[in-house]
């Protein structure tokens, strides 16, 4: 609405005729400022100003329609639910009803966001163990901007070899798109004794690593559901099927770098992070940006624990599981 200040006198009202004979020159004729500035015998400055007057005064109103597909109400609602800094929501109403089908999805709106998700210096860690994020990984185009500085493993990476040939690729191609240089894990994930995680902790190459993740600026994970992902599994760095049995019973409902959490995001250990080699829940909670990729409905428990925890400050997910995060909060 106008204000009624505006036209208080036949002064007011000529400078509102002539606010609004600008904005129609600009906004409907799509005349440029210095043209208009001409035609009117004004300043472009004074042009400048009588268009900030027409948007102030509700002259021009400007209205953003999100194309199909485009969820950005719901992104944003999900973002101040949870208070993280993003939310990248992929359209998967259409999709068949196929975990492959929703992975490559998840991938391909990954690979949007982290195309400008990485700054100059960034030393980033990723969890090598997840197929949406080799999915996102080999999604990406290389960066057109200065390089990162390191693209670090989050957990250990040495078992089964085809596995870990998937986890070395992961790291080593994302420090390729990023201009980065890698930095693996050589060791195991998951060892059998408190005595042999500190011994390997002190070995030389692991060390290194172990100094990177206290420098991280931004890491890059998935989130994991208490059955490991065919990738870990494969590894033979998957937590047994007893403890995994230990886990639930304490509540775990899901995990990030094998660091589980209960559905309200607390950490639950169970034994488990004395065997550990990888990122520390310490150091991962510290990080500044952490992002997430994860979705569908065997995932919406792990998820939801993550956020309501604050594991994470981006999440890349599907629409289904989107709408459930702000529905049962």
């Amino acid at each position: 609405m106008f204000q009624h200040a505006d036209l208080s006198s036949h002064e007011s009202a000529d400078k509102l005729r002539l606010i609004v004979r600008v904005a129609r020159m600009y906004h409907e004729r799509g005349l440029r400022q210095a043209e208009i500035a001409k035609a009117l015998g004004l300043s472009q400055a004074g042009v400048s100003r009588l268009l900030r007057h027409a948007a102030e005064r509700g002259v021009v109103r400007t209205i953003v329609v999100s194309p199909p597909g485009i969820h950005s109400e719901l992104e944003d609602a999900l973002a101040a639910r949870y208070e993280i800094t993003d939310v990248v929501i992929v359209d998967s109403d259409d999709l068949p009803d196929h975990p492959r089908t929703l992975l490559r999805a998840l991938g391909s709106a990954a690979a949007t966001y982290l195309d400008a998700a990485f700054r100059p210096g960034d030393v980033v860690g990723v969890s090598t163990w997840s197929e949406t994020l080799l999915a996102a990984v080999e999604a990406m185009q290389p960066s057109r901007m200065q390089g990162a500085e390191k693209v670090v493993q989050l957990m250990g990476g040495m078992g089964d070899p085809q596995g870990q040939v998937q986890a070395t690729r992961l790291t080593a191609r994302l420090a390729e798109l990023i201009g980065a240089g890698p930095l693996f894990v050589r060791a195991p994930g998951l060892v059998g004794s408190a005595q042999a995680r500190l011994s390997l902790l002190h070995d030389p190459a692991v060390l290194e690593v172990g100094q990177a993740w206290d420098r991280l600026t931004a890491v890059l994970v998935g989130i994991g559901s208490l059955r490991p992902s065919p990738l870990l599994q494969l590894s033979g760095n998957a937590v047994a099927e007893a403890e995994i049995t230990r886990l639930r019973q304490l509540g775990a409902v899901g995990d990030i770098c094998q660091r589980f959490f209960d559905e309200d995001g607390v950490h639950v250990d169970a034994g488990l992070g004395e065997r550990t080699i990888g990122v520390s829940v310490d150091q991962l909670r510290s990080v500044p940006r952490r992002i997430a990729v994860a979705g569908g409905d065997h995932k919406y428990t792990a998820v939801r624990g993550a956020v309501r925890g604050k594991w994470i400050t981006a999440l890349v997910t599907d629409i289904k599981t989107a709408r459930r995060l702000l529905d049962e909060s």
